[in-house]
């Protein structure tokens, strides 16, 4: 089943959903002692294994963090080739002064913002998606 490719189509209906909770970034060398049920997102890198957690799974590992983030979910289903999605929103939140970190999944994007600026976030997206 392929998603949507058409840009305006995209916008119109991404439908920016909070995930409840606090996310962590963190990098390790070793991932055998975590559960992969506790994994959000795992990406390989020369320094280490990446890797995206519940907050709560992090401190009861004792792992390194810095950045504590609100996962955002576009409702959506976005073709993995569509072209300007991302460009779109991530420009119009970096216009209002909000880092974005971007994943893309198989059926939909995922958008982990700093914690505190989770409402204007969801501003931001909601203004973004009735301006098409």
């Amino acid at each position: 089943m392929s998603g949507e490719m058409n840009l305006s189509v995209l916008i119109k209906e991404m439908k920016p959903f909070v995930n409840k909770g606090e996310y962590v970034f963190t990098s390790v060398q070793e991932t055998s002692n975590i559960h992969t049920k506790d994994i959000i997102g795992m990406f390989k890198e020369l320094e280490g294994m990446t890797l995206i957690l519940e907050k709560e799974v992090a401190d009861n590992l004792g792992l390194d963090y810095s950045f504590k983030a609100s996962w955002i979910t576009l409702k959506i289903h976005s073709a993995l080739d569509a072209v300007g999605l991302t460009a779109a929103f991530s420009s119009e939140l970096a216009k209002h002064n909000v880092s974005c970190n971007v994943v893309a999944g198989f059926y939909h994007d995922h958008i982990f913002v700093d914690k505190k600026d989770e409402a204007k976030t969801i501003d931001v997206l909601t203004n973004l998606s009735k301006s098409v």
